[in-house]
């Protein structure tokens, strides 16, 4: 009886925000690009003045450093408030576009207009980076906004909370903590937006339950992402930044390397390489480039991935801690359990192959991926690997650094999700494109109306 009582009082809770949103986004007051201009520095301001606690928080986390959190959390946040604070006029004018000869004489333009009421649900593994990027979106585009950040890293959720709900009007943005129960009641709602990070298995959950209102919905999944190692990949810059990219928080990234396809000529150099720059960066919580797994959980979950007969190098592991030392896994094949799931851990798989054929066909056997990375400096490998392999974004001759340039949209595809979003392509993510014609009333055309002729049809055709 406790437990119905808890959970209607969360689901009254909500609906009573909900509510209140919806009646202040009626009001017209978050139209103004002043009013969103003024948000948007009230934002970077509080969290500018509040960084000690966010440092804190996530360092209780997961361990992470005040530089780790500044490279992959907070300096890409910063980065997107003051891309729209500087581009948002521009952004939110009607855009003219040309019209066509048929509708002459008018004018056509697409007004960018707020959706209205979003949800954004944020993932654990960049908690302020995940999380407070689409509301960034939202709130640039001229909507209200819940947020509702993951629960598993408990403290960046109490302190995001703390920030936005003592700094912002609830009616305009507020943050809703919680875990299954409050999420449950949150999708229960009616809204115009909902943007939702994790993974593809809850993805669905969040489609589902937008379906029946037909809501606007953004997944931003994940995946197994493929780096193939071409026979002329640049081997020595490519595995440094191959490594880099695996290891940066652990290995707990959408869009880290999954695992790797080498070609048989060049793999024992490629394994040497890898061995000698993990060693180089030492990693360790200690020295503030590695990272706990998020909980006990997860860390059994990626633990059990490891097959100490395929181990090239590491394998240890420190479950009171959660800690995974880096491990490379090699003579690996595409039925091993390291290869039915996105890893989100410490580990990288390596397969040999023996021509770009059975390399791509590798790839094609498995969803289609969140990123893909190609270390090559052939034109036509390139080429192929751009016309012939599906991917939500990806990079040549490096890894995930495609999603820090804002001028670049991110997102996935299939079962690595859909929409973008990322500087102006959020705002366009969180807005309605709305197209206009508009007829000047001087003078009409006949040929649209009836009476229809072989040669009116030939006309139109002609001018359409």
């Amino acid at each position: 009886m406790t437990g119905y009582a808890l959970a209607t009082n969360i689901e009254d809770l909500i609906r009573r925000v909900v509510d209140r949103q919806r009646a202040f986004f009626r009001t017209k007051a978050t139209l103004p690009v002043e009013f969103r201009l003024e948000q948007l520095e009230k934002l970077h301001a509080v969290l500018r003045e509040n960084e000690q606690e966010l440092y804190d928080a996530i360092f209780n986390d997961f361990g992470k450093s005040k530089h780790h959190t500044q490279l992959t959390e907070l300096f890409p946040l910063y980065e997107e408030i003051e891309l729209a604070i500087k581009n948002l006029a521009k952004w939110a004018k009607p855009r003219k576009v040309a019209t066509n000869l048929l509708n002459q004489p008018a004018k056509s333009y697409i007004i960018p207009e707020p959706l209205g009421n979003t949800l954004v649900i944020g993932a654990w593994n960049f908690p302020y980076n995940l999380s407070l990027i689409p509301v960034v979106g939202s709130m640039m585009a001229g909507n209200t906004t819940v947020l509702k950040p993951s629960e598993l890293p408990a403290e960046t959720s109490r302190v995001m909370a703390k920030i936005i709900n003592e700094n912002f009007d609830p009616a305009y943005l507020h943050v809703v903590e919680g875990a299954i129960p409050e999420t449950t009641a949150l999708l229960d709602q009616r809204w115009d937006k909902i943007f939702f990070t994790g993974s593809p298995q809850v993805g669905r959950i969040v489609n589902e339950a937008a379906a029946p209102h037909l809501t606007n919905v953004t997944l931003e999944l994940g995946g197994k992402n493929p780096a193939i190692f071409a026979e002329d990949a640049p081997v020595d810059v490519g595995v440094k930044r191959l490594v880099w990219a695996k290891f940066i928080n652990s290995g707990q990234l959408c869009l880290a390397p999954d695992y790797v396809l080498v070609h048989k000529s060049i793999k024992d150099r490629v394994l040497e390489r890898m061995v000698n720059e993990i060693e180089k960066h030492d990693y360790s919580v200690e020295r503030g480039n590695f990272v706990q797994i998020i909980n006990e959980r997860n860390f059994d979950r990626v633990a059990g991935l490891i097959d100490a007969d395929k181990v090239y190098y590491g394998g240890e592991t420190d479950r009171q801690r959660r800690i995974i030392r880096p491990t490379i896994m090699h003579n690996v094949s595409i039925d091993d359990p390291i290869m039915q799931d996105e890893i989100f851990g410490p580990i990288i798989a390596v397969l040999e192959y023996e021509t770009l054929d059975e390399a791509f066909d590798t790839v094609r056997q498995l969803e289609k991926p969140l990123a893909g990375y190609l270390f090559s400096k052939d034109r036509a490998t390139k080429q192929r690997f751009l016309a012939e392999i599906p991917f939500g974004s990806g990079a040549i001759n490096d890894a995930v650094m495609q999603n820090t340039n804002l001028n670049l949209p991110f997102g996935g595809v299939g079962n690595s999700g859909m929409g973008r979003y990322h500087g102006e392509f959020s705002f366009e993510c969180f807005s309605n494109l709305k197209p206009v014609l508009e007829k000047y009333h001087s003078f009409e055309l006949d040929l649209k109306y009836y009476g229809h002729s072989d040669r009116q049809m030939h006309l139109i055709q002609k001018l359409s």
